[in-house]
């Protein structure tokens, strides 16, 4: 069954009639690009097949009333809320985020209240983006019911959609997170990754098969659960801004590859790993892209292998688990590996030859339990497409 079909089941069987409609919205995996969306630069995303699904129905009473079904079936409803009384600070937890999505739309002009039944697939605190899912999801539910879907020639466009759910993050929920993750679950296709310039909103669907070439991206769920919200993450974007600032520049993403030496010689030493970091990935992310373009699949692995070595040497964000993933992949012959999200737990991915599948995923568990941690959850991802109304 899918997620959609099982949000319209709970939804009729916790309300006893049937939903107005069902959205759902996938997690993502950024295949390279990382920290570079809120330093105005590129980024390189693919939709997972996992989704959170949404099922709606209008409220005559201005409330909004939230309530999740986790696999085993035990509802979660949040306390209900008025609409109109949204404001950041007054709902905590989980339910800040349904929530910020109604605040910022009340803002658009959408003000009515619903029932809203959340089910997903989308493995939680796994850096796989499931709270944007969420929240992407929830934005296209309660705009359906308004009247109102996203298209590019009328009316609020995806990428408008995708600075809401921002703003609801950042403004209300108080995670100071950049666009990648919403633009990848309202606007990634199936077979492509979504090359982003963050800084004009320009979108290329690059296709990507890595079938074709006998790989396949395997995704390492660490299990070692972070919070965007509770982690340095907000320390990193404050120190590339003052980065900026003191470089005269807009955004890092302004400091020319050629001309990272001199950036560095003028900042000080605690600024200097950050800035070179957003630099050189950000030269990553448009060599494989070019890579990609011309079919070249297999040669993306140094790119990848690169941008962990920078993640975890300049940028600080990983951590034992994901170190110890990246390295056993690479070591029973995947071609490249990384973390993947912002880092402090979450996943890794790695560019693996079929054949060599069973000895990656083996090498991967034995380091694990060589160390006594939590086994990790291991799946090929497969680029799948984006949000949108199921019912």
């Amino acid at each position: 069954m899918s997620q959609a079909d099982r949000a319209a089941e709970q939804f009729q069987r916790l309300h006893e009639r049937a939903p107005s409609g069902v959205w759902s919205a996938p997690g993502r995996v950024n295949l390279i690009g990382e920290h570079t969306d809120y330093n105005d630069g590129f980024v390189l995303p693919f939709a997972l097949p996992y989704r959170i699904a949404v099922a709606a129905a209008p409220r005559a009473d201005g409330l909004l009333v939230v309530t999740t079904v986790g696999d085993d079936g035990v509802p979660q409803r949040a306390d209900p809320v008025a609409v109109a009384d949204l404001e950041p600070g007054s709902v905590t937890g989980w339910a800040a985020f349904p929530s910020g999505v109604a605040w910022v739309l009340r803002g658009q002009g959408v003000t009515g209240g619903a029932d809203l039944v959340i089910v997903g697939d989308v493995p939680a605190g796994a850096g796989l983006s499931s709270s944007h899912a969420l929240q992407c999801a929830i934005a296209l539910a309660l705009l359906g019911l308004a009247g109102v879907a996203p298209d590019e020639h009328a009316g609020p466009t995806l990428a408008e959609v995708a600075r809401w759910v921002q703003r609801s993050e950042n403004d209300f929920v108080g995670a100071p997170t950049g666009l990648l993750d919403q633009t990848a679950s309202l606007c990634c296709v199936e077979g492509h990754v979504l090359f982003l310039d963050v800084r004009s909103g320009v979108r290329e669907l690059v296709p990507f098969d890595p079938a074709a070439a006998d790989l396949e991206v395997l995704v390492i769920d660490t299990r070692a659960r972070h919070s965007l919200a509770d982690s340095a993450y907000g320390e990193r974007r404050k120190g590339c801004e003052e980065a900026a600032r003191l470089l005269g520049v807009p955004a890092l993403r302004d400091v020319p590859l050629d001309g990272l030496a001199d950036a560095l010689n003028r900042l000080p030493d605690a600024l200097r790993p950050l800035v070179r970091h957003v630099v050189t990935e950000n030269d990553r992310v448009l060599r494989t892209v070019a890579a990609l373009r011309a079919g070249r699949v297999a040669d993306i692995g140094d790119d990848m292998a690169a941008s962990h070595a920078s993640l975890r040497a300049d940028y600080q964000v990983s951590c034992l688990e994901l170190d110890i993933a990246v390295d056993a992949a690479v070591g029973a012959g995947a071609l490249g590996a990384r973390m993947t999200g912002g880092g402090f737990g979450g996943s890794a991915i790695a560019l693996v030859p079929t054949g060599a599948h069973g000895d990656v995923r083996a090498a991967v568990l034995a380091a694990y339990a060589e160390r006594s941690l939590t086994t990790p959850r291991l799946f090929a991802a497969v680029p799948s497409a984006g949000a949108g109304r199921d019912h």
